[in-house]
């Protein structure tokens, strides 16, 4: 009886809020078929549809390793407002999708489908064994579907975990803007694809003028960060989007003081967002402090990344410590080795980069 009163409570809450959701009973939801969505020109073949274009962001996000390919489709006649550089407003029925293999096989396929201006559609289809099509996961997600390491597997993120990334006070499309497709691509990009022909940039868009305003300006100066050195352009652009997606000044957790995101570049430090990255984590102490170094914990301690705390919990899986926190169970060997690296860099070099930020502030 308790299990039959449930189950009527539970359709008289779903007939009830179906009743008072007004238009968003109608609102388009995501296939049960990958190959439902418009990614594909042919179901059997999995031939990409030619308006899906290819584009590959300069600082990838770490995914344990895997191999990706995302594809995005704007609407037929559709521009993209870009009169504020730092926040693209991408037209209501764009699609994006993100491939995930390894070991050669596809195992997870995410979706992002603008359906109304006030609304996203967040989806992730996990693959076949067969590899002729994926399915619609759950909104819960899916709990080690694959091994990818010796005792790590690779999980599916809920909706949940999907938006604690993708939406702070608007939903961002973490690597399709100004600086991430950028045609002045950094060389030493940790885990970034070389940009070929087929992918679409900064100057792609421009030129076919699905861009508003056109902004020329940024074909013969492509965003990028001018930081004082090579490893230091790099070290930002690992932090901007592998910390700077939930650590910036409009997220969620804004109020720990962290600002790492740069969706735009610069024309000089003292332009504004490296400043920012600097300001917001040389020799601050953070609410997360080096076990075994304790008093002298800063989350960047110029010339001491034993006790930078930032390497650390790159380093680090457990649980607690780990960074990112979620989507990530293997650590990225490549950012643990640059991060040391760079911060272990001579005094000379933090002075010249401190003082470069000093001048702009």
């Amino acid at each position: 009886m308790k299990f039959i009163t449930t189950t009527v409570a539970v359709a008289l809450f779903v007939a009830i809020s179906r009743a008072t959701a007004g238009q968003d009973t109608e609102a388009p939801v995501a296939p049960r078929l990958l190959s439902q969505t418009g990614l594909y020109a042919d179901a059997v073949t999995l031939k990409i549809d030619k308006r899906n274009r290819v584009f590959s962001p300069q600082y990838p996000l770490w995914s344990d390793g895997a191999t990706k390919q995302r594809w995005v489709r704007l609407p037929e006649g559709s521009k993209i407002n870009i009169a504020d550089l730092a926040n693209w407003e991408l037209p209501v029925g764009t699609k994006f999708w993100k491939e995930f293999a390894f070991n050669g096989r596809k195992v997870e396929t995410r979706f992002l489908w603008r359906t109304r201006k006030d609304r996203w559609v967040f989806a992730s289809y996990a693959w076949n064994e067969a590899q002729t099509d994926a399915v619609l996961a759950s909104e819960a997600g899916a709990a080690n579907i694959v091994e990818i390491a010796d005792g790590k597997r690779h999980s599916i993120p809920s909706i949940t975990e999907c938006r604690a990334c993708h939406d702070s006070n608007r939903t961002e499309t973490l690597g399709f803007n100004a600086l991430q497709l950028s045609d002045d691509r950094d060389p030493n990009a940790l885990h970034a694809e070389p940009l070929t022909e087929e992918m679409v940039t900064v100057k792609t868009l421009i030129n076919e003028n699905v861009v508003t305003p056109r902004r020329t300006e940024l074909i013969s100066a492509p965003p990028r960060i001018d930081a004082t050195s090579p490893m230091t352009r790099t070290a930002l652009g690992y932090m901007s989007t592998n910390c700077g997606s939930c650590h910036n000044s409009k997220g969620s957790i804004a109020s720990l003081g962290l600002d790492l995101r740069n969706t735009t570049g610069t024309v000089g430090l003292e332009a504004g967002a490296e400043c920012r990255a600097i300001a917001t984590t040389v020799g601050k102490r953070g609410h997360w402090v080096v076990p075994d170094a304790a008093e002298q914990s800063r989350i960047i301690n110029p010339g001491h990344p034993e006790s930078s705390s930032l390497v650390r919990r790159i380093k680090s899986r457990r649980p607690l410590s780990q960074m990112p926190p979620i989507g990530t169970v293997v650590a990225d060997r490549d950012a643990v080795e640059l991060m040391t690296t760079w911060i272990a860099n001579s005094p000379e070099e933090w002075k010249r980069l401190l003082a470069r930020c000093a001048q702009g502030s």
